[in-house]
């Protein structure tokens, strides 16, 4: 019989060899953990790993790094999974704290890119902590930003309902699944299109993969029909009159729902969800995000992003796809490896209603209640078809430039009702020059940037025109002898 575990080592061997010598590599703070999980003195440890304690206590403190002889000794000695120490961890964290550090809120006080990386590399605990207080300060506005009125005046606190919750869970996990989006990137390569699959392909593949056979429905009533699958005898009905990118989309999801089931579910059930109708409308959400790594997988379309600087009419264009599937998909490309530009998006109704949002700035979306008027979003519907352009300031001091636009629809028949929906799509003015949509805007000019907040009860504007209701917290001075635009002063 194999010893898996001498397997593992040797094979591991030359790989663990060039690795040593393609990039040193420091582990001190892994080593360290190991050795206390074994509690260990570093005398006893050194001695295990055949080197003197001098030279373990410099590799502890990262002032060493470890060859390819101790990497193997530690396989052989305490089982360590060597691929998960050939991985450097402190890469990661100065990714992540990079990004972090890039809030205006550390605006003056960043440190450099050196001190970041020691303590990453020395102090992983520490970086952890910081990540952990910005998510938590994160968070906290973002709570504070989804107050209602109703909430405000009666002091209650409303549970969020499944759709909310499932909402808040793809927010935490910045809208990215690494694993699905590998996943689909790959099986996009494998069917071997210039860009992206199309509907025919998605559907050859469901047929000779799957054995599903596809076929059209009509739908009886005036709602459009989308899609249904009959499990027992694999049949797929997609609607009439689906336009190409969300046949492709349909077809998508259902070979999510196909080949990673189980990783789905697995996914949702992880996520902490408070009831199995979360769950499962997480499950959907999941499959959905595959569906749509699938017909725009991630390098081709970060790469497209990027040459087109997200011109969003244009990679429509290339990879036949719609333009909310690729405004949603930009706000996804969180890849630690390949991040595109962090985007804010959301898809609402003409009352206002957000049915679909995501933030990777620092601007978040109220969940309850009305969002702010100036938003150029509401202005969409005036001119469908048309892309509007702003340039604005929330009351934080920052800056942002964003389109929004109601895509042009046509129902199938006379007396079909047509679903009218606006999408948003921004990033910070600091992005400018990758967003195609800031050229020949005067963006150094601050009197161009319209003053806009997230909601009226948790704006901090005083003077503005549009102001619904006064900010929940702020002290109100009612003096009947005086009228202006508003009926009451701000303190």
């Amino acid at each position: 019989m194999v010893d898996v575990r001498s397997y593992k080592v040797c094979k591991f061997a030359k790989l663990s060899w060039q690795t040593m010598h393609a990039q040193k590599l420091f582990i001190g703070p892994k080593v360290r953990d190991i050795r206390q999980k074994q509690g260990m003195t570093q005398a006893d440890f050194a001695a295990r790993l055949g080197i003197s304690t001098s030279y373990f206590n410099q590799i502890e403190n990262n002032q060493r790094h470890v060859t390819a002889a101790i990497v193997l000794a530690l396989a052989r000695e305490f089982n360590v999974d060597i691929a998960g120490l050939s991985v450097d961890d402190s890469e990661r964290l100065l990714a992540r704290v990079n990004d972090v550090l890039s809030d205006t809120v550390f605006e003056g006080q960043r440190p450099s890119t050196q001190e970041i990386r020691l303590v990453a590399q020395n102090a992983p605990g520490f970086i952890n902590a910081l990540l952990a207080v910005h998510g938590g300060f994160r968070k906290a506005g973002e709570q504070l930003a989804e107050l209602d009125n109703s909430i405000v005046s009666a002091g209650l606190s409303v549970a969020p309902t499944p759709y909310e919750e499932v909402r808040d869970f793809f927010h935490d996990a910045d809208n990215y699944f690494d694993g699905l989006d590998r996943e689909a990137e790959a099986l996009a390569l494998s069917l071997e299109r210039p860009d992206a699959p199309t509907a025919e392909t998605l559907a050859d593949y469901l047929t000779s993969k799957h054995g599903v056979t596809i076929a059209r429905k009509r739908s009886a009533s005036d709602a459009p029909f989308l899609r249904a699958y009959d499990a027992e005898n694999r049949r797929l009905l997609l609607g009439t009159n689906l336009s190409e990118a969300t046949e492709a989309f349909q077809l998508a999801f259902q070979i999510a729902v196909l080949e990673h089931r189980e990783t789905i579910d697995a996914i949702a059930r992880q996520g902490g969800l408070q009831s199995p109708e979360a769950e499962r409308i997480c499950a959907i959400g999941l499959a959905n995000y595959f569906a749509g790594a699938l017909i725009l997988p991630y390098e081709r379309f970060a790469d497209a992003a990027e040459v087109l600087r997200n011109d969003i009419d244009a990679l429509a264009s290339q990879f036949g796809a719609s333009l909310e599937q690729v405004a949603h998909r930009l706000s996804t490309l969180q890849r630690l490896s390949r991040k595109g530009v962090p985007f804010f998006f959301a898809k609402l109704d003409q009352a206002g209603n957000i049915t679909k949002r995501h933030s990777t700035t620092k601007l978040q979306f109220t969940r309850f209640g009305a969002m702010c008027p100036l938003w150029n979003a509401h202005r969409a519907f005036e001119t469908p078809g048309r892309i509007i352009r702003q340039l604005a300031e929330t009351p934080d001091g920052t800056r942002y430039i964003s389109i929004a636009l109601e895509p042009l629809s046509r129902p199938a028949h006379y007396r079909q009702p047509v679903r009218r929906f606006a999408l948003a799509l921004g990033c910070e003015i600091k992005h400018a020059d990758k967003f195609i949509y800031a050229d020949d805007l005067d963006v150094d000019n601050p009197a161009a940037y319209e003053p806009i907040g997230i909601s009226c009860r948790v704006c901090e504007r005083t003077e503005c025109m549009q102001r619904a209701a006064p900010p929940s917290h702020a002290r109100l001075a009612i003096d009947m002898n005086r009228r202006d635009i508003l009926p009451y002063e701000i303190g």
